[in-house]
Order: structure tokens, then sequence, then C-alpha cells
């Protein structure tokens, strides 16, 4: 126990630059006592005293405003930062050394008891601020969900997902770069929404095709051919497009 108590601190120290010492991450981290709390209540709940289990889990939300169900499997080095808010289902299993940041809800859309219901988040997880994982799927390792991302779907290991609904942004095809990358609250470098770059790309398209058929117009008048006259319309504005877009 006291082992893995010096890994939860130790691995807190280490992902989160406020943590000055071991002393202050013990008393002060509701994250921790949450974890702490949950392994008393799952080894409770999995060792037929239920009502126990989830009176601790219960009484570990009233101390850290952090609700972890005591089925959920919660693995090594996990690390809940702030932790206010955050919701833990009951067949929700977080692998070792994921972080999780406040408010954050691993939930089931599914009614059907004894089912999976809840999420699964592989090794190395990041979950951001207010982000909401739902439904009986795999985030994979390393994989990052950025904040008040919703996410419905799985991720590959090593991406990144955001926005409501969630969609992936950036695939990392070398895990060994990104075990060693980590991003607080899910923020990626450069991780650029694929819906605004795809709506840039299509502006410039048509700004260009644009200016395509001006020219050839200018062409055929000078050959002395002149086309059948239509109505003029706006021209479109791809700064102004942009910003929209942005």
């Amino acid at each position: 126990m006291f082992h893995r108590l010096r890994q939860d601190i130790n691995s807190i120290i280490e992902r989160d630059p406020a943590a000055r010492n071991a002393w202050e991450v013990l008393t002060c981290y509701p994250g921790l006592h949450a974890i702490v709390m949950h392994r008393w209540a799952y080894w409770c709940w999995h060792h037929g005293m239920k009502w126990l289990g989830r009176f601790i889990s219960y009484l570990a939300r009233i101390i850290t405003g952090i609700e972890i169900h005591p089925g959920a499997q919660i693995g090594q080095r996990v690390f809940i930062d702030h932790g206010f808010g955050v919701v833990i289902g009951e067949t929700a299993i977080v692998g070792d050394d994921c972080t999780i940041y406040q408010g954050v809800t691993l939930g089931g859309t599914s009614l059907h008891t004894g089912a999976k219901r809840h999420p699964t988040l592989e090794r190395g997880v990041i979950v951001g601020a207010g982000a909401q994982v739902l439904g009986a799927f795999t985030v994979g390792e390393y994989a990052k969900v950025g904040s008040n991302a919703v996410l419905l779907k799985p991720v590959p290991a090593g991406a990144t997902a955001v926005g409501n609904p969630a969609h992936i942004v950036q695939k990392e095809t070398n895990l060994s770069s990104t075990a060693q990358l980590f991003s607080a609250y899910g923020v990626t470098p450069n991780g650029d929404d694929p819906l605004s770059k795809a709506l840039h790309g299509l502006i410039n398209h048509a700004v260009t095709q644009e200016q395509q058929i001006e020219r050839i117009l200018a062409t055929l008048k000078a050959a002395g051919l002149h086309c059948q006259g239509l109505a003029e319309c706006d021209k479109l504005n791809s700064d102004q497009l942009n910003k929209l877009v942005e």
C-alpha cells in the first residue's frame, strides 16, 4: 500500500509544477485522497461488502468533490488534477499513468445492468477539463481528449480528439515519443480543428477558381469572343470568410 502511495505522490510531482513536495501532495491534493479512498471502496465492493463500498465512495465525494463508483477499475499512478466534479462510472476502466482534469465524466449511455456501459482509458490517456467521455468504447494508449470535448466513439492510440461531438485532429504514429510528451489538459501544439482546415481550403479554392474564370473571360473578350452577360454578384471576400471560420 505504501509503495503504491509513494508512486502516486511521485507521479503527481512529475506532472504538476505546482506540487512542491510530497507532504503537500499527501495532505492537500483531493485527487490523491479520492484514489486512496477508492481503493478501500473497491476492496469492499469485491469482497461482498457493497454497501460499505458505496458508503466510502459517498464519503470520498463529500470530502473531495470526486465521485468514483466502487466498481470502477483504476490503475496505478492515476492523477486526478484539481478534480472537482469528476465522475467515473461503475464499469469504467482507467489504465496506468492516466491524467484526468476537473469536470470530466466517464459515463455510460446504456441502461442494461451487468453490461459494460462506461469507457476504457488505456495507459497514459489525458482527458482535459470538462470533457465528457460517454459509452462503452476504448480510448487508446497515450491518446488525448481536449477540454470540453464530447467523445462518443473510440480514439486510436496516440491520437487527439476535440470538439462536440469530438473528432480526431491529430494522429501520432510514434507512440514511444508520445509517451514521453505530457500535454496538460490534452492540448496539443498545432492541433488545428480539421473542419476549420477543410473550410479554409474550400474558401481559398473558391477564390482561386473565381480568379481563373475572370482571366478566361478577359482572354475571350480580347479575342473578340463575347459571352452572354449574367447578373453580377458579390465577389468572395476570402479574408472575411476565413475570419468567420476562425
